[in-house]
């Protein structure tokens, strides 16, 4: 078998004399890792998905007396990725990660520094996809917090430690991070213990993040439209109820807009099993706006109902032919009980504008009072008996 010539570099390390396939120390107390993260970037929030992607570079810290070199000016070494598969690395992973990679542009975005007594530093810069599991009971007004985990994935805390090198100063991010609708509120880190039924305990390492969602895309796109809607609906109080082309319409318009509104909300939304806030807020909407066509239904059919009765009077009495003066009639307190004055606060009510009007007033009167209509039959008898050429008998049964 042939071997590889050996570089200046890796003789200085003494790679072939050491097994870099155990960690260092092996058999004696953890190697400790010290760990800490520039965040680089926030790409994306997914609520569908429930994750978010990061971009972050990522460094280890420990040391390793197998890579311990003389050197007279005590300056580091720094090295590429070709060194890092040679020697031994931390096995670290993210916990919950959907997707993963390391940036591989223009060459892999590795770097491996060693020092003279041992100590190295390994960076990469990597792109992760991980699981953020969201509340949006609150949706739009939602406050998010998601995490990043990181972990060893063979070595126990028996063999291997890992911490924030510098706490809560190990965690640092650009100024210029920004969410197109999310505000990023703070960063901040913990450390736990995993336990796993079959291996055992490891070290875990915790990037928290809390985003507050903004509103005033909301605000523009559903809850303004939405509002709108609503009081479009209204008009159709003040247009007159026998306008039926101009109300109908109107209606199912703002009842077909309210349903795409709702619609177009929940297509961008999971399909959660709770009640979210902008849910409650459009639904109350679509609710008024139904209401207002069911209003005009209902106005519709009572009028209908009340136009029916007259009419069916107005049979039963044909005319005013035996009564000389139906107004003098209407105006007489003594038969209708009401004054001039009244006559003028009842007006038109319900009232055709062709005519017809003392006729309407006399089946409204005697609708409302049998003893008026008593009252009526009687005047109706002695201006019979005044008027016996006319021929005519225009009576009111006091029963209806």
């Amino acid at each position: 078998m042939t071997k590889s010539p050996m570089t200046k570099s890796e003789q200085l390390l003494r790679i072939d004399d050491h097994d870099f396939t155990m960690r260092p120390a092996f058999g004696g107390p953890p190697i400790p890792v010290g760990v800490d993260v520039q965040v680089e970037s926030l790409d994306t929030i997914s609520e569908v998905d429930m994750d978010f992607t990061m971009t972050l570079y990522l460094r280890h810290y420990w040391k390793d007396e197998r890579l311990a070199f003389p050197s007279t000016t005590n300056q580091s070494m720094t090295f590429d990725s070709r060194l890092v598969k040679k020697i031994w690395v931390p096995d670290m992973f993210f916990v919950h990660s959907k997707r993963s990679f390391i940036h591989d542009t223009t060459t892999d975005n590795v770097m491996l520094r060693v020092y003279p007594d041992g100590n190295v530093l390994y960076s990469l810069r990597v792109t992760v996809t991980a699981m953020c599991n969201m509340d949006l009971s609150r949706f739009p007004l939602d406050t998010q917090t998601c995490s990043l985990e990181i972990e060893s994935y063979a070595y126990t805390d028996d063999d291997l430690m890992l911490y924030w090198k510098k706490g809560n100063e190990s965690l640092n991010t650009d100024d210029r991070i920004s969410l197109s609708q999310f505000l990023i509120q703070k960063f901040h880190t913990t450390t736990k213990l995993a336990f796993y039924s079959s291996t055992g305990w490891y070290n875990r390492l915790y990037i928290h993040f809390t985003l507050r969602r903004h509103i005033f895309f909301f605000l523009l796109q559903t809850y303004f439209p939405a509002t709108l809607m609503v009081m479009l609906s209204w008009v159709s109080f003040w247009i007159d109820r026998r306008a039926v082309p101009a109300r109908v319409p109107l209606g199912i318009t703002t009842v077909l807009t309210m349903s795409t509104i709702i619609t177009g909300v929940n297509a961008s939304m999971p399909r959660v099993s709770y009640i979210k806030a902008v849910d409650i807020y459009l639904w109350v909407s679509f609710v008024f706006v139904f209401l207002s066509v069911i209003e005009y239904a209902a106005v519709n059919y009572l009028s209908t109902v009340q136009e029916r009765k007259e009419r069916k009077l107005r049979e039963r009495l044909p005319c005013t032919c035996g009564i000389s003066n139906p107004d003098e009639m209407m105006i007489d307190p003594q038969i209708t009980g009401y004054g001039s004055m009244d006559v003028n606060t009842t007006g038109n009510y319900g009232m055709p504008e062709n005519g017809g009007r003392q006729e309407r007033m006399l089946a409204q009167v005697a609708l409302n009072d049998p003893q008026i209509a008593r009252q009526i039959n009687k005047t109706a008898h002695k201006m019979h008996g005044d008027h016996e050429q006319l021929g005519d008998h225009c009576l009111l049964d006091p029963a209806t």
